[in-house]
């Protein structure tokens, strides 16, 4: 008998200790200097979005080292950054018969920096070690036509992963010459020996210590290993340029001390208009060369810029400026584009006025001139003023605007901000916009806010005439416009005479005073400016006494009225135009000075008519309907209400109903002057009722509607038990509520299974919102049946059935009863103490009583007590029989007071007893109980080998359960058996005992060519959450179709590769066929898959691939 043996063998791995440390140094151009600079430190440099270091001061990126100069013309030069140079990205594979070559042309490099590496180093012998090993390369240079060795290379070491190295070659030939990396180690050729090197960039350097005169620039160094594969971004929060500010402004405080002189300093600053300036008059960046500083308008600028810093609410309960800006401009654009963009930040336009560049902005603003009848140009034929609106479609009611949202890493957010009045009049007008330069939620939401209101209160342009002395305004100034056939009264007109004495003024026109408010008349000083003074009479119609006259008021200037009943009709001019007659055309824009309160503060106007001709008619409010039954048809009782009286308004109704094709059918339309109004004879459908209101003239207000149905209302959507102590409360909920809906409730004791017999097996109790359904027999632990049902005056829907209980509190049943029964006559009778006045007095007494209450029931008690008072303490043993009525009905009782109550049986000599309560607590010898309910249940022992909580906890030491468990979760520390079983989820485990294999068939590649490659890749992604072993195996079927070409196919797993040349071309085989396998084993989550298919030849050939990729996990052991 012989006998064998052997010594097992555990492969071994060498730990890797090649580990690629390269340094991240770049200088990044910032802005044209000066500028502020880093806003916060470090905090304000982030690497791949995250700060170098956080608020607390806790370091978030270590190895990070920062320089910066903020572009000053004489700053030093950046230091530790003393070169600068261009990398050229390379990725390419070196190969032993293929060195890669490169030509340099750059002629004022000092040197040039070569990185190259291996994208793994690693040799597995035949027993499965996996040990370092080593590869050599070279650096040629070609100098003089001739290639030198100008570096030998060495790689020794084991890495699994890419390993980088650089080296750095001084003393470069003329220009231009040749460099080539050259591998002298053989490639490898079987899957054990990985060694394949790669040249990854190589970079040109200038060595020059460089200033960046007038620019701001950053140097970082960082270490890129922390970041992996990543591409390093870097972002800056910086304040930006320093510009030229007004030279009494304080730009951190925002405010402006005494009178400017025109003059400005030098300090950083966000207000948009002096940003503008710098753009404007710069000559290196901005338009300085071109304009000057006289030719812009700063004392334009210099209202705006304080207009801009005035603080507003920001939205969140504080205040910000008006309007600030920043902004990088970072391309070359139109100039005109740039200042527009500008001016949309500002709320305002630029105008050339004939001498220089100035600024006109929308806010509220002093009226220039008034324009009436008599003095513009009174046309040949129709009015002198003419008048247009903006089309509805261009009043958008929502905008979404994009904004940088600091919060969001600097990216851009979007802000929504919707008019939802107009919407739900007008529906939806959505529009996009970007707010240039804003950094601010609260900013954004009035910049779209603003957008909204121009477009829906600004919606008027007038264009008229004038001669050259009516020509008092230039573009952007107000103007009022006293139109007497728009306003339907007399506005405006000419002086005849002025008498200063009285204060009194002849127009040429009459005119009529409202009995009520104050009316204002506008006249010309000798400054030609309007001046409003208060009219306090009318005689003859045109004799006015004014309060007061303004010096410089002549005979024939311009008089305008403003009365209390009418709005002002305010202008913006945009346009002024010489005609041919020497006349001047102008053209203005409709001007809403309220508009800056509901913008920037939220508040909320009742617009003034502008006419006599019909008041605007009020907005319907509070529009209800209610449906009444009347013979088998319906009517709706209608009713509204408006937010004002206004004298002559009635009310236009119209009702639709909807179709069976889904277009609305009028069924009624009628006029009312009342604020109801009652439609009859409807029939069931779903009706849409419109009210307006509409003025003595004919004009429409908006319209207000509502729908509503006559049907049977929907069943309740769910029913909601609220438990109580013998009692069940029932609350039916509504998916849409309906306040003409009512709930029957029925009630039953059993569940009903054909919901058709309700009414026949049920109880009702009646129709409500809710109820309370309460009484002695609703015991806890027990299933109770609602049937509840909605109803209207249409009908009624089907039942909805909702089983509950009453409530399992036990300890708040004791108190209910504790109440019960000290309210009780017996109760009160058993617990009344007896004055017994000496210690160890006592007292037996028996009672009866019988009487009728005052509802003549009638009652009796009777029972027998025992009192006694020791040491200062009472103590009473008693017990009682009553029947007594309650508003429940009618109980009866037995009742005992004790501190024990035992119950025993003397039989045979047993004095145990076999029920005991003593003080709160039950003892029993043995039970035997049909139904038991207990909140918690607690075995003997210490610990209790079983316990039952509340919450549904269930504790025991050993459960051995036979039948079926029905579990939504779970948690097992030991081992489970079992026998089969499915799983419908995903399963996750560290191992498994038994094989998992997964495949793929990947997208097939043909060539035919003499010289071509094409590749086919996947990408494989471990669902695991941690990381698994795995072998990935690729099974490339080659075919050969034809031709004598060499076919090579290489497989790329995770940067590992085989390269094979497969199918020698043999005479007289028109096809061939071969399958080349290569398995890669990784813990890698994520594998990336090649195949690449290569012909060269003489002659055509062709050939296919199909690549077969199958990924395992083996729970097996292997031993030899």
């Amino acid at each position: 008998m012989g006998k064998g043996g052997g010594k097992g063998h555990t492969p071994r791995e060498a730990p890797d200790n090649l580990k690629s440390t390269q340094l991240l140094s770049v200088i990044d151009a910032i802005s044209e200097g000066p500028i502020e600079g880093p806003v916060n430190g470090l905090q304000s440099v982030l690497v791949n979005q995250t700060p170098v270091v956080d608020r607390d001061g806790n370091t978030n990126i270590h190895g990070v080292k920062v320089v910066y100069r903020v572009g000053e013309q004489e700053q030093t030069p950046l230091e530790g950054f003393e070169s600068s140079g261009a990398e050229t990205v390379l990725g390419v594979q070196v190969k032993y018969d293929n060195p890669v070559t490169r030509t340099i042309t750059a002629a004022n490099i000092d040197r040039l920096r070569f990185t190259f590496g291996v994208q793994s180093l690693v040799e597995a012998n035949s027993k499965g070690d996996r040990n370092p090993t080593s590869v050599r390369l070279q650096i040629h240079l070609e100098r003089y036509g001739q290639w030198v060795v100008e570096k030998e290379i060495t790689i020794t070491g084991k890495t699994t992963t890419q390993y980088l190295a650089s080296v750095i070659v001084d003393n470069l030939p003329p220009r231009p010459f040749g460099i080539r990396m050259v591998r002298v180690t053989a490639d490898s050729t079987t899957d054990q020996l990985q060694n394949n090197t790669v040249w990854s960039s190589y970079t040109e350097i200038i060595d020059v210590r460089q200033r960046y005169p007038n620019t701001a620039v950053i140097g970082l160094q960082v270490e890129s290993e922390q970041f992996g594969s990543q591409q390093v971004t870097r972002n800056y929060h910086l304040r930006g340029r320093i510009i030229q500010v007004p030279s009494n402004y304080d730009p951190v405080a925002r405010t402006y001390s005494g009178i400017w002189d025109g003059t400005f300093k030098p300090a950083y600053s966000n207000n948009p208009a002096w940003c503008l300036w710098d753009v404007l008059t710069h000559p290196r960046y901005g338009m300085g060369q071109r304009i000057g500083a006289a030719d812009v308008d700063r004392w334009a600028l210099y209202a705006i810029g304080q207009y801009c810093d005035q603080m507003v609410p920001d939205g969140f309960g504080g205040t910000e400026p008006r309007m600030t800006f920043n902004a990088y401009l970072a391309q070359q654009r139109k100039a005109w584009d740039v200042l527009t963009d500008f001016c949309s930040a500002m709320r305002c336009m630029p105008v050339w006025n004939g001498q220089r560049l100035t600024f006109v902005q929308d806010r509220p603003s002093d009226t220039v001139w008034t324009y009436t009848r008599s003095n513009v140009v009174m046309p040949d034929e129709g009015t002198p003023f003419r008048y247009s609106f903006s089309a509805r479609k261009d009043r958008h009611n929502a905008v979404e605007v994009n904004w940088i949202d600091p919060d969001n890493g600097w990216q851009t957010s979007t802000e929504l901000v919707e008019d939802t009045v107009a919407i739900s009049h007008y529906g939806r007008n959505l529009v996009k916009m970007d707010a240039f330069g804003c950094t601010s939620r609260g900013q954004a939401h009035r910049a779209g806010l603003w957008l909204i209101k121009t477009e829906l209160l600004e919606t008027q342009t007038v264009d008229f005439s004038v001669g050259a002395e009516g020509l008092r305004h230039v573009p952007g100034d107000v103007i009022e416009v006293c139109d007497e056939d728009y306003a339907g009264i007399s506005l405006g007109g000419r002086i005849l005479s002025v008498d200063r004495d009285r204060r009194i003024l002849t127009l040429d026109r009459e005119i009529t005073l409202p009995s009520s408010g104050t009316t204002l008349i506008s006249l010309v000083d000798g400054e030609g400016s309007p001046v409003s003074v208060d009219v306090q009479s009318v005689t003859d119609g045109v004799q006015v006494q004014v309060s007061r006259i303004p010096d410089g008021v002549a005979e024939y200037s311009v008089w305008g009225l403003k009365l209390p009943s009418l709005r002002q009709r305010l202008f913006r001019c945009v346009a002024v135009r010489e005609n041919d007659d020497g006349t001047y055309a102008i053209t203005a824009v409709q001007h809403v000075p309220e508009k800056e309160s509901i913008v920037d503060n939220g508040a909320s106007f009742d617009p003034q008519p502008g006419t006599i001709h019909g008041t605007v008619p009020p907005a319907i409010q509070h529009l209800t309907t209610e449906i009444l039954a009347e013979e088998g048809q319906y009517q709706v009782l209608a009713r509204w209400d408006t937010p004002r009286v206004v004298k002559g308004v009635s009310f236009s109704l119209r009702l639709n109903v909807a179709a069976e094709d889904g277009s609305d059918r009028l069924v009624s339309s009628a006029g009312t002057p009342d604020t109801q109004y009652r439609f009859r004879g409807l029939m069931p459908g779903r009706y849409t009722l419109s009210v307006r209101a509409v003025n003595s003239q004919g004009q429409q207000g908006d319209p207000a509607s509502t729908q509503f149905s006559i049907s049977a209302p929907a069943a309740p959507s769910f029913i909601e038990l609220t438990p109580g102590y013998f009692q069940i409360t029932a609350t039916p909920r509504q998916a849409v509520y309906d306040p003409t809906v009512q709930y029957e409730f029925w009630f039953s004791d059993a569940q009903i299974t054909d919901i058709h017999q309700v009414e026949n097996a049920a109880r009702y109790l009646g129709t409500a919102l809710y109820w309370i359904a309460a009484s002695v027999n609703i015991r806890p632990g027990r299933d109770y049946y609602f049937y509840i049902r909605a109803v209207n005056q249409v009908g009624k829907s089907a039942f909805v059935e909702a089983t509950g209980q009453a409530s399992n509190d036990a300890a708040g049943y004791l108190d209910f009863f504790k109440g019960q029964i000290t309210e009780s006559h017996l109760g009160k009778e058993l617990l009344e103490k007896v004055d017994l006045t000496e210690d160890n007095a006592s007292k037996l007494q028996q009672f009866s009583k019988e009487w009728q209450d005052a509802n003549d029931k009638w009652n009796a008690m009777w029972g027998v007590k025992i009192e006694q008072t020791k040491d200062g303490k009472y103590y009473v043993a008693g017990l009682g029989l009553s029947m007594e009525d309650t508003p429940d009905g009618k109980i009866s009782q037995f009742l005992v007071a004790a501190d024990r109550i035992a119950y025993i049986n003397p039989a045979n000599g047993n004095e145990t007893p076999g029920f005991v309560m003593q003080g709160d607590q039950i003892i029993m010898n043995e039970a035997f109980l049909k139904y038991l309910s207990a909140p918690t249940i607690t075995s003997g022992g210490n610990p209790p080998a079983f316990s039952l909580t509340p919450d549904g906890k269930l504790t025991a030491k050993n459960a051995d359960i036979s039948g079926h468990i029905n579990a939504v979760s779970g948690s097992f520390t030991g081992e489970i058996n079992a026998t089969s079983g499915k799983f419908s989820g995903v399963i996750e485990a560290r191992e498994f005992v038994g094989d998992i294999c997964g495949s793929k068939v990947m997208q097939g590649v043909s060539i035919r060519a003499t010289n071509d490659e094409r590749s086919t890749s996947t990408r494989y992604t471990d669902s695991a959450t941690y990381q698994i072993g795995k072998t990935i195996t690729v099974m490339a079927n080659c075919e050969r179709n034809g031709g004598t070409g060499a076919i090579t196919v290489t497989i790329n797993i995770n940067g590992q590769v085989k390269t094979a040349e497969v199918m020698p071309y043999t005479a007289g085989i028109p096809a061939m066929y071969q399958t080349v396998v290569f398995s890669v084993y990784t813990t890698s989550p994520v594998v990336d898959i090649s195949v690449s298919l290569r012909v060269r030849g003489q002659y055509t050939t062709s050939a296919s691939v199909w690549p077969l990729v199958m990924v395992s996990r083996s729970g097996s052991n292997f031993t030899n």
